[in-house]
């Protein structure tokens, strides 16, 4: 893939999560919601400061983390679809 985000931009990719809960019951697709964990796919260089020096990335490229339900903008990039997102609309890393 040839896409690398811009400035505090991270592109995502959604982990996909467990079609069973706790108790056995399977949940059909059309029911489930979507999950708010992924992958870090690509990180952009880092936002400039009002100093005009680059803040860099507090993400890596193969983090885990968590973010908003409706945060970052859906696409579909080589069949697959990602997240892009602001850095600030993470919310943490799993680790």
């Amino acid at each position: 893939m040839a896409f690398r985000p811009l400035h505090a931009r991270v592109l995502v990719k959604r982990v996909d999560s467990e079609a069973k809960t706790a108790g056995g019951i399977i949940i059909p697709d059309t029911a489930q919601e979507k999950p708010m964990e992924g992958e870090v796919v690509s990180c952009g260089p880092g936002a400039r400061g009002e100093d005009g020096k680059l803040v860099p990335m507090d993400v890596k490229k193969g983090d885990r983390v968590l973010f908003g339900k409706w945060s970052g903008t859906e696409v579909k990039l080589d069949g697959q679809e990602l997240i892009i997102m602001k850095e600030s609309d993470i919310m943490g890393v799993i680790a």
